[in-house]
């Protein structure tokens, strides 16, 4: 990463970064056709509320903020919800404890650590281009670990009663699997994905983010769920043989199966923060999203009870396929915030705050790999990595804007993220000009 400061743009120090080529990040000189289709969940937003990027000015005063808290107006209220999240979850585990002895709950939570590792795995995975805030999503695994079997063991018996009240010669082995866990657990575990849109609203970009904090959730709710599942086998057989069996089957077979069912309710919830608007709209959202997540759980629950009688069967004709399109629609969504974060930074850079270099370097996997392996080299890799940060944040509150949210003061927000990148950037060329 070479000192270059002529080129495009206002001022401010530039570079050729890590395989420099002539590159316009967001598809300026392309047909007006072809930008359309390149743009993923987030164009109509940016044609609907059009709004140049800020000027950069060489006379602009910058403060050190780098190392200063941005304002947090939730931060207590994050912190205690945290907190009596932990709380419960505290509360349920001692009572599997005592319910299923110390020595079987110890291998019961061991067991179920494989498929919550699994399942973490993958979030991080689709969660790796902005990642969440570290303590949004501790929120969320405790919320589903705890509150949401809580609300679930509180709510089911009574939504049974209704059920088979309502359905009258309907069986009630197949009402509770069938109809009644669905509507209750993705309801509970839904309330937690809805008490982060409000805690945590500014964090909610779009719909991958809502898949991240919806899965999440899911994957706490799993984890204590599968011990009870574990335990029960256990306790009825007396055996490993059906211990083993259990844990093939869920643990390793379907590890993903309510971060699949969840995901649907946090795809929709922030596809439609992405457009804006107040509650009518969240929890228009809220409610939609449940209905995707509550069918896909009951075909899930369903299938060996109503459709098939071979499991084998219906994993591989139901179960395998869903999993596959989830994948692919991860991965879509995930090249289209990679677009976003190009497109967004373009902007800036037009206005002077960034060199098309730094575009190509900041929003696309390669040039981040090889930013991160240049400022390894010359000690600055800690610098770079909250730069990358700061780029994507940048592009994503900008994206906000041109959506016409309100729920925020973020022209400021620019304001400050555009000066911590500028300052990231001084501070890496003096820690590469020292290490010369």
């Amino acid at each position: 990463m070479a000192r270059n400061d002529s080129g495009a743009g206002a001022g401010g120090p530039r570079w050729n970064g890590p395989g420099g080529v002539d590159h316009h990040p967001d598809g300026h000189h392309r047909p007006r056709q072809q930008r359309q289709q390149l743009q993923g969940w987030w164009g109509e937003t940016t044609v609907r509320h059009h709004r140049p990027a800020p000027a950069r000015t060489a006379g602009h005063p910058f403060q050190p903020v780098w190392n200063q808290p941005p304002p947090r107006r939730h931060g207590v209220l994050n912190v205690l919800l945290v907190i009596v999240a932990a709380l419960v979850v505290a509360g349920v585990l001692l009572l599997l404890s005592l319910s299923l002895g110390p020595s079987a709950f110890l291998l019961c939570g061991i067991l179920a650590l494989v498929p919550l590792g699994i399942c973490l795995l993958g979030l991080r995975w689709i969660d790796r281009w902005d990642p969440e805030p570290r303590g949004a999503l501790l929120f969320a695994f405790l919320w589903g670990a705890g509150t949401s079997v809580v609300v679930t063991l509180l709510l089911g018996t009574y939504v049974v009663e209704l059920l088979v009240s309502a359905l009258g010669t309907s069986s009630p082995e197949v009402i509770g699997p069938v109809l009644q866990a669905p509507l209750v657990e993705e309801f509970a575990k839904g309330l937690g994905v809805l008490i982060l849109v409000y805690t945590r609203r500014s964090h909610f970009d779009g719909p991958v983010d809502g898949i991240v904090y919806a899965g999440t959730v899911a994957a706490g709710f799993a984890f204590t769920e599968n011990i009870l599942y574990f335990g029960s086998a256990v306790a009825e057989s007396g055996n490993a043989g059906a211990l083993v069996g259990v844990f093939i089957l869920r643990g390793l077979f379907s590890p993903f199966a309510h971060v699949m069912f969840t995901s649907l309710l946090g795809f929709v919830l922030g596809f439609a923060l992405s457009r804006g608007g107040g509650n009518a709209r969240i929890l228009g959202a809220f409610v939609l999203g449940l209905l995707p997540a509550i069918a896909g759980h009951m075909l899930w629950n369903g299938g060996t009870l109503v459709l098939f009688n071979d499991f084998f069967l219906f994993y591989l004709v139901v179960q395998v396929p869903l999993f596959v399109a989830a994948v692919i629609s991860v991965v879509l969504l995930r090249r289209s915030e990679r677009r976003l974060t190009e497109a967004r930074l373009g902007d800036y850079a037009r206005a002077g705050w960034f060199t098309p270099e730094e575009v190509r370097m900041l929003a696309t996997r390669p040039g981040r790999s090889q930013a991160l392996a240049w400022a390894q080299s010359v000690g600055a890799e800690r610098d770079m990595r909250a730069f990358i940060r700061t780029g994507s944040r940048i592009a994503y509150t900008r994206q906000r804007m041109l959506g016409g949210r309100r729920d925020a003061d973020y022209a400021a927000e620019e304001r400050r993220l555009l000066d911590d990148a500028t300052q990231r950037r001084a501070r890496i060329f003096q820690l590469a000009s020292a290490a010369r």
